[in-house]
Formats: structure tokens, C-alpha cells, sequence
């Protein structure tokens, strides 16, 4: 087989290729290496820039809670509601939509078809702009829907006002995560950082002046949400159609895009219902709080907990990214052994980066608190739950890493079944109880979620551990000439 000839060519999958690049053996011992140094420091060269951008991103919409929480007790809970409410109904979704791009273009890109990854990103593009006409409709109806779930009526008519300058944002958000996608299955994640500070930083002034400076106060907080992710949409546009790196993997708008969107959708369902069900579990604690006496304090708190696990998620995430690149790349250049190497470095990287940041959680965690709140009670009430979070957060990292490998490989319609299975027939029930019947209250919702957590990484770490490694059958024309290296 000729250096540009992809894999596809010989066999659409790779069941039972004996591959031994990189003197790995099929022994089963690839995991129980202490590091690969080479791999560590390749992981780590992707993983920091990642980490940096996707909680640059991330802090766009959480600053603009941060701001609106500063302006009384029904704006923090109206806001963290609402920020709930948009990760659960549209953030989740989208950035769920994206991971078809982790298959398809990690693979397309190890097998050298570098043309199919424009085309993939605009075939999901297309995707997220469709999903989001209609999550845009349904979160103009937050609050009828917020008081038919037994939401505080104030609370929900807060959560909807918000929610409702918060529209435009979501179709920036479905665009940028496909771009990001794009980018980082290409490894290219240095711009990353700047792309994703500048709005940021931008964020923050935007943010300060429309809250405090004109008549929106509150409503300026999500307004200045929507307005930055769409700045930093148009930077990494911009950045991708100009810069000569992206000259064999972007040749502009094709109207071929269209005839692969069921090929996206087949991978960007499954993906999104992995994430969703996920992202819900942590989310339906929050209006599970809002049924409990003391509903504003309640529903802040655990709130703040998980934007606390979500904000240390998106820490992980650069090594999950790390993770599904890797072994996505791999598995398209046909070295699945070289891609289980690169998960286990990956995990033990992650391992430590979670220690890392419980450490951080455990030392600052009343600074950490006073970004969201100035009430002392709620401070309080916060660090009681901080041994509580470091548990989750050790287990969100092993898991994140699993779910990077599964994304890499195509298997999103397994983690469907088992993130369904542990969290909705295993953590949610265990949650209700301790909360609501043992009366354990917010530290009993938050113990039947690290119930699920752990059931759901035992189980991606049990596929992962003893399914065969393949890739995907790619439904791509194959190259008739040559494709060049991207530089």
C-alpha cells in the first residue's frame, strides 16, 4: 500500500487487523505502561491549548451568570436556572451534534482524504443550523414550560427573560463547536487560545458595561453571551478561511455537503445523545433543587455545583479532545494499537490533572464561591459540598477520557445505552431518595449523581477494555490524485 493510500481502500473496516506498528503487542499489556514520554509530551503539546480555549469558551456564558448574580438573590437564581436550562435544551446538543466531526474527521484525516473534512464540517453545519431554529423556538417558551415543571413562578419568569437575549447565542455556539471540531482533528489548537481569550476578555468589558452602564442591567448580561460567542464564531472563521495551513482540507462552500448530512447524522444523533443524557442528569439536580424548601437557596447551590463540575469538565476536555483526536487519526491511518497507547497516556494524564484540580477546589473554594454569590450562607452551604465535588470530579475525568476513545472509535451508540442505563436507572432514582426521602437535601441529590458517574465510567471502561478497536467505513470518493501533507 502506497503512503497516500487511505486504509479504505483495502478494507472499509479494520476487523481483526494485526496491526504491530510501534512495537505494541496484542497482549493486552498497552495499558499497564507507566507513560510513554514521547506520547505524554505529544498529548500534552494538544491537551493545554484545548483545555485553555474550551474553558475560555466556556467562561463566556458563565460570566454573564457571574454578573447577573451580583444583582440580587432572584437574578443569581433566575440566571443559574436559565444557564441550566439553555445547557440542557441547547449547549449540550450542540456540542454533542459536533462529535460526528471527531469520527469523521479524525479518521478522514488519518487516511489522508484532507478535501471530505471541509465538506463534513459544512455537512454538520448545516445540522446545527437546522437543530438550533428549533431549540431557539422552544426557549422562547421557557417559561410556561419552567412553571409546568414546578419551577418557583418569579424564578422562572427571571430564568425566560434571560433565556430570551440569549437566543442568537445558540446558533453561534452549534457553528463554533463544529469549527472546533474541524481544527482539532487536525491537531491545530495554538490559535485556539487566542481565538477563544480575545472574546473572552472582550466578554467581560462587554458584559461589565451593558449590566451596570445602560438600562439592560440584567437582561445585558445574556445579550453580551450572545453577542461574544458570535465574535468569537466570526474570529475562527475568519482564521480558517484565510490562513494557508487550511488550503487542502477547506476549499470553500460546495453544494456536495448536503449529500452527506444523513453520513453526519447517522454519528451526530447517537453523539448528541450521548452527551445530552449526560449533561441532563446534572441538570435535572438543579430543578430537582427547585422543589426543596428554600427553593432560591437550594437551586443556587447546586447550581453553583455544577457549574463548578462543568467548568472542571471543560479542563478534562482538552484530554478527552487529546484522546479522540489520537485514537481517531490512528485508527484512519489503520494503527489501533498505536491508538490504545495514546488512550492510556491519556488517562493517566487526565488522573493527574484531576488531582490538580481538587487540590485548587479544596484551597480556594470560598473565592470560587464568591464569583456567584455574596451571601455568606450560600458560601457556607458551598464549601460543605466541596469533598462531595472532588469525588465527582475525579471520576468525570476517567470517564471523559472513555468517552473521548468511544467518540474516536464510532461508538456513540453504545455510550447511548450505558450513560441511559446509569444515570436515569441508577443515579437519578439514588438522588431522589437521598434527597427527598432520606432528606439529605442538596448532599443527597449530589451522592446519587457520583452513583451514576461511576457506573457510567466502570462501563466505558469495561467496552474499552474488551471491544475490538476498528474504524469506521468512511462514505467518502476516494482521491483520485494524491492528496498532499497539510502543513
Amino acid at each position: 500500500m502506497s503512503e497516500n493510500t487511505s486504509c479504505a481502500d483495502a478494507s472499509p473496516l479494520l476487523e481483526g487487523v494485526d496491526d504491530d506498528h510501534g512495537g505494541e503487542r496484542r497482549d493486552g499489556r498497552w495499558w499497564k505502561r507507566v507513560l510513554d514520554v514521547e506520547e505524554a509530551k505529544k498529548q500534552l503539546l494538544f491537551g493545554l491549548p484545548m483545555i485553555l480555549s474550551n474553558v475560555f469558551y466556556y467562561s463566556i456564558t458563565l460570566v454573564s451568570v457571574m454578573f447577573a448574580g451580583h444583582l440580587g438573590d432572584l437574578e443569581l437564581a433566575g440566571s443559574n436556572l436559565a444557564n441550566s436550562w439553555a445547557t440542557v435544551t441547547g449547549l449540550a446538543f450542540m456540542i454533542g451534534l459536533s462529535g460526528a466531526l471527531e469520527t469523521l474527521c479524525g479518521q478522514g484525516y488519518g487516511a489522508k482524504l484532507y478535501r471530505m473534512l471541509g465538506i463534513y464540517l459544512q455537512a454538520s453545519c448545516l445540522v446545527s443550523l437546522f437543530f438550533s431554529i428549533f431549540i431557539s423556538i422552544l426557549w422562547l417558551y421557557t417559561e410556561p414550560i419552567l412553571i409546568l415543571l414546578h419551577q418557583d413562578s418569579h424564578i422562572s419568569k427571571a430564568a425566560a427573560l434571560y433565556m430570551k437575549y440569549l437566543v442568537p447565542g445558540i446558533f453561534a455556539y452549534g457553528f463554533l463547536q463544529n469549527i472546533l471540531r474541524f481544527l482539532q482533528t487536525q491537531s491545530i489548537v495554538l490559535p485556539l487560545v487566542v481565538c477563544s481569550l480575545l472574546p473572552l476578555v472582550i466578554h467581560v468589558g462587554f458584559a461589565y458595561v451593558l449590566v451596570h452602564w445602560t438600562v439592560l442591567g440584567y437582561k445585558g448580561a445574556a445579550l453580551a453571551a450572545s453577542v461574544s460567542l458570535w465574535i468569537s464564531v466570526l474570529m475562527l472563521a475568519l482564521y480558517m478561511s484565510y490562513a494557508k495551513k487550511f488550503e487542502h482540507t477547506w476549499k470553500g462552500f460546495s453544494f456536495e455537503s448536503f449529500s452527506y448530512i444523513l453520513t453526519n447524522l447517522k454519528l451526530a444523533l447517537p453523539s448528541a445523545a450521548m452527551v445530552c443524557l449526560e449533561f441532563w442528569a446534572f441538570e435535572i439536580l438543579v430543578f430537582l433543587a427547585g422543589l426543596m424548601p428554600n427553593s432560591e437557596t437550594t437551586t443556587s447551590l447546586i447550581a453553583m455545583c455544577v457549574n463548578t463540575e462543568n467548568i472542571a469538565y471543560m479542563i478534562s476536555y482538552g484530554l478527552s479532545a487529546a484522546a479522540s483526536t489520537r485514537v481517531s487519526n490512528e485508527l484512519g491511518a489503520c494503527n489501533p494499537n498505536r491508538a490504545k497507547t495514546a488512550m492510556a497516556v491519556t488517562l493517566k494524564l487526565a488522573l493527574l490533572l484531576a488531582v490538580l484540580v481538587v487540590v485548587v477546589l479544596a484551597l480556594g473554594h470560598n473565592i470560587w464561591a464568591s464569583f456567584f454569590s455574596d451571601s455568606r450562607v450560600i458560601i457556607k452551604d458551598y464549601a460543605s459540598m466541596v469533598p462531595l465535588l472532588a469525588i465527582s470530579i475525579l471520576i468525570d475525568y476517567a470517564q471523559g477520557v472513555f468517552s473521548g476513545v468511544a467518540r474516536g472509535c464510532g461508538w456513540q451508540h453504545l455510550a447511548v445505552y450505558i450513560n441511559l442505563a446509569t444515570f436515569y436507572c441508577i443515579g437519578v432514582p439514588i438522588a431522589i431518595l437521598l434527597g427527598f426521602k432520606l432528606e439529605l437535601h442538596v448532599k443527597g441529590l449530589w451522592i446519587g449523581l457520583i452513583c451514576g458517574l461511576s457506573c457510567q465510567a466502570g462501563s466505558l471502561m469495561l467496552i474499552t477494555l474488551h471491544t475490538k478497536w476498528t474504524r469506521v467505513e468512511l462514505s467518502v470518493n476516494q482521491e483520485k490524485e494524491n492528496p498532499k501533507p497539510v502543513n
